[in-house]
């Protein structure tokens, strides 16, 4: 059975007999289902009967289902009712916007709007940089999507993906006090998008674009950063590849190897695959392979795409050709950001000594970790339920934060390598070992360094 989760975590209301016996009964049979019981509460006693709330956590929605048919088969017990946690968390949203400046008084509404705003607006129009230091813009940022490619989702439309992006905006304001809203636009034409985008630009600092599929995002992204005075990020692309970037460096830290001189492949041409092979050679990678579902991209392959084309001309200098299983041989790195199950456990054994595995599809990774772990010396996932979880929320808020404070227009891949070398330094020599190669996402000194990172502080660049 797959491992337990908040993400399925339940409460069961039980009616019972009036016998506090039923709680450590209650407690076993859930825990003998497989689920784990995180809270038991008595909401009332009586003489008649107890009312109990049970919260435990299951692996997927059958097990919750599980969980709860097993406790109501259990003798006096009544499962009055069933609330799901994840649903209930989610009820009426998770952001808000909420005023700065106290509105009590007459006085407080006159600065604040009118008439006292007008001389602000004033300033602006005969000094349009001070928009940045006197409204909002400073530290906004817009999450844009078109629902086209959520993660481990796929094509779910700009409404069903709009819990995603609030999500993404809490994020922000969690680890980076950035001011950030949900842009879900009713369009996947490129053309719609570029102009939504470059339209609502004016009241950001920044444009994060998030799960719009590939190889349009590409196009989006590149138009956007044209016409846009301000940074545009698609966090799928480059947040995934600092990520990326920060763990190898760790984990080629701990086997005691080179960028430069390993062999490395990555699973995938999309766009997480396409910026982390970008990235990789822009840090020094000499020898990286980037594999698809027809095998490995080569430059004598005159059937690809423009875009894997394009790839293919910067990689695989030695033109190997075949399947993922046969240029994974002798090869000291494997990155996944492609399927599940594609990558057998078995096939590690032909990698180089001390393999590292970076399996990174979501939710299903390419190759179970805890069967990697066996036969590799440094495994990474996207999950959270194993070691070394490769997550953007590393990147984003302290990417953002370096770019609202420096006032940036863009973003270089010379700030991509700072931020990347700025986690990966979070872990210090002590911490380092191969089940732990990137920090915590709590860690509150992986925001501020990469913020540093990005603004080129002198003293991130020692």
């Amino acid at each position: 059975m797959a491992a337990t989760t908040s993400s399925y975590s339940i409460t069961m209301r039980l009616h019972t007999a009036p016998d506090h016996g039923v709680v450590g009964t209650v407690a076993t049979t859930i825990t003998e289902c497989g689920g784990i019981v995180t809270a038991i509460d008595v909401a009332e006693s009586r003489h008649d009967r107890l009312v109990l709330d049970v919260t435990c956590s299951a692996s997927d929605s059958n097990h919750s289902e599980e969980l709860v048919a097993a406790v109501a088969e259990l003798d006096g017990v009544e499962v009055y009712k069933v609330s799901d946690r994840t649903f209930l968390l989610h009820i009426g949203g998770k952001i808000e916007v909420n005023s700065k400046v106290p509105l009590r008084t007459r006085d407080d509404l006159s600065m604040a709007y009118t008439p006292g705003v007008g001389r602000v607006s004033m300033a602006i129009y005969n000094n349009p940089a001070d928009v940045s230091r006197l409204t909002i813009k400073g530290n906004s940022v817009a999450v844009v999507t078109d629902g086209s490619a959520v993660l481990g989702l796929g094509n779910i439309g700009p409404g069903a993906a709009l819990p995603v992006m609030e999500g993404k905006a809490a994020l922000f304001k969690r680890f980076a006090n950035i001011d950030a809203w949900p842009i879900c636009l009713a369009s996947q034409d490129t053309d719609e998008i570029v102009k939504a985008v470059e339209m609502i630009a004016p009241g950001f600092g920044g444009i994060n674009l998030e799960d719009i599929a590939a190889p349009r995002c590409f196009e989006i992204e590149a138009r956007l950063r044209e016409s846009l005075d301000i940074p545009v990020f698609h966090d799928d692309q480059h947040g995934t590849a600092i990520v990326v970037l920060a763990a190898l460096t760790n984990a080629l830290r701990v086997v005691k190897k080179d960028l430069a001189g390993v062999r490395l492949v990555v699973s995938g041409a999309g766009a997480a695959g396409t910026a982390i092979v970008t990235l990789l050679l822009a840090a020094g990678a000499d020898d990286v392979v980037v594999v698809d579902r027809f095998g490995a991209l080569s430059a004598d392959d005159e059937t690809l795409s423009e875009a894997h084309a394009e790839l293919a001309s910067v990689t695989n200098p030695r033109r190997a050709t075949g399947s993922l299983q046969e240029v994974l041989v002798d090869a000291d790195v494997f990155v996944g950001v492609s399927a599940p199950g594609i990558l057998k456990p078995e096939w590690i054994d032909d990698m180089a000594t001390d393999p590292v595995v970076f399996a990174l599809a979501n939710p299903d990774p390419e190759v179970d970790p805890a069967e990697a772990g066996k036969r590799a010396a440094v495994v990474a996932s996207g999950r959270s339920d194993y070691p070394n979880q490769i997550n953007n929320v590393l990147a984003f808020p302290g990417v953002f934060r370096g770019l609202l404070d420096a006032r940036a227009s863009e973003i270089t891949i010379d700030m991509l390598l700072r931020a990347a070398t700025a986690i990966a330094s979070v872990v210090t020599d002590e911490e380092l070992n191969p089940s732990f190669i990137i920090p915590s996402v709590f860690n509150a000194d992986v925001p501020k360094a990469v913020a540093a990172a990005i603004r080129g502080d002198k003293t991130t660049q020692a």
